[in-house]
């Protein structure tokens, strides 16, 4: 695991939330971890709602509102929320050691959802597109 886990969950999600997080630990991992957190403390609906607005505002504090994708975000708490439903993690740890690619084929995962590259559309990098292949259900 990696560096962002010498924070609890609360400092994690504290941190990210005022932005005084180091860029640097918030890593594809740390995504789905803020996802996990989310989750729990708030239901998907709401999660969703939190994470995009922080890390909008992550992004945009940090200099790199371009890197922003607003499908890309999405689509990894929902993803993270389907495992979720089939797990029964206590942990964000135990979740990605049962599910490993969601950490490690994450790529490969949305492709089962998306006929287009989320990463590269313009249109999903500005707003939320619904999967056209799979639903996340």
């Amino acid at each position: 695991m990696e560096e962002h886990f010498e924070l609890s969950d609360r400092e994690f999600e504290e941190r990210l939330a005022n932005c005084t997080i180091d860029p640097i630990l918030f890593s594809h991992e740390a995504h789905l971890r803020l996802a996990w957190i989310h989750i729990r403390n708030y239901g998907i609906e709401k999660a969703i709602e939190n994470i995009c607005g922080q890390i909008q505002k992550f992004a945009c504090f940090h200099g790199s509102k371009d890197k922003y994708n607003a499908t890309v975000t999405v689509a990894a708490v929902r993803a993270v929320y389907h495992f979720m439903l089939k797990s029964h993690a206590n942990t964000f740890q135990e979740l990605v050691l049962e599910f490993p690619r969601l950490k490690n084929k994450f790529k490969d995962l949305l492709e089962c959802h998306y006929s287009i590259n989320i990463f590269l559309s313009e249109e999903a990098k500005n707003e939320y597109v619904e999967p056209d292949l799979q639903p996340f259900d």
